[in-house]
């Protein structure tokens, strides 16, 4: 009877965000290693489901570094990353969209085979995302910068409460495909959706003072505060990028971000439907 009473209490616990987020937009980024993972990102999954089914509109920006790493490598090409961006000639580009598509297509069916209704899309068509050349220290080939979102092929599918599976692929004025870095491209729709969250799931706890010390997890920052850790290079290397897209969502109208650690079993419900959460979250 007891644990089925703390069931109950985390149920009304939710209640107040389940009424706060009903039909808000939430987007999540979702890549890396983590993605490659069966068991997790089923879990991930799940919670994607249970969003859509709680009246939450979800969209789902996903990666896919490993998988094209490893394409890469078993066709002799070597990787090379400069600011953590791929550098990308016209058969890296090729790699990377095959990888992305086969990706795309496992995550629509996993989520369908869930229960809930899914499509996926890709950012180079319909003008969905909109990018330039990406300036760099060094030339970074068909690496894109987002200038510009098309939300509409993305409403149409949560209008009709699908959940959005997007892969972040551009496309230029100068009718040139792009690769874009996905934390970059989750920022951008998040922004263009004026979203209710943005979501960035990695496979580390958040943000800590001390990467040594599990006691230095800060749970709550503003923007001026991640931009003085930012400085202060206590945000280091791959975080840089996530907490800078969470930086750029914020100036652009998404309400609150959030870099949970995808490892901890239903986090994502955790951070949005519970009082502490379990990640960072970044706010104005």
């Amino acid at each position: 009877m007891e644990e089925a009473i703390k069931k109950a209490d985390v149920l009304i616990e939710a209640l107040p965000y389940i009424k706060r987020f009903h039909k808000k937009i939430i987007v999540i980024k979702y890549g890396g290693s983590i993605l490659g993972d069966d068991k997790m990102r089923k879990g991930v999954l799940e919670d994607i489901v249970f969003l859509n089914f709680m009246g939450l509109r979800p969209v789902l920006v996903h990666g896919g570094g490993p998988n094209i790493s490893d394409r890469m490598r078993s066709s002799g090409k070597k990787t090379e990353f400069v600011d953590g961006m791929r550098v990308t000639d016209e058969d890296t580009l090729t790699m990377v969209e095959e990888e992305l598509q086969k990706l795309n297509d496992v995550i629509v069916k996993e989520i369908i085979d869930l229960g809930a209704p899914a499509g996926g899309l890709n950012g180079k068509e319909n003008r969905l995302i909109q990018t330039e050349k990406k300036k760099a220290k060094i030339d970074l080939g068909l690496v894109g910068h987002i200038i510009g979102v098309n939300i509409e092929p993305i409403l149409e599918m949560l209008n009709d409460d699908k959940v959005a599976v997007v892969l972040p692929m551009g496309r230029g004025s100068d009718k040139k495909t792009y690769n874009v870095n996905a934390d970059e491209a989750a920022a951008g729709i998040s922004a263009a959706l004026k979203a209710e969250k943005l979501v960035l799931l990695t496979n580390v706890k958040g943000i800590m003072r001390n990467a040594e010390d599990p006691n230095s997890f800060i749970s709550a920052l503003t923007i001026k505060e991640a931009q003085g850790l930012i400085r202060d290079n206590v945000i280091q290397q791959g975080m840089i990028p996530k907490v800078s897209a969470c930086i750029d969502a914020l100036k652009d109208g998404v309400k609150k971000t959030h870099i949970i650690d995808a490892r901890i079993p239903h986090g994502l419900l955790l951070e949005i439907f519970t009082d502490k959460g379990v990640g960072t979250e970044i706010a104005k």
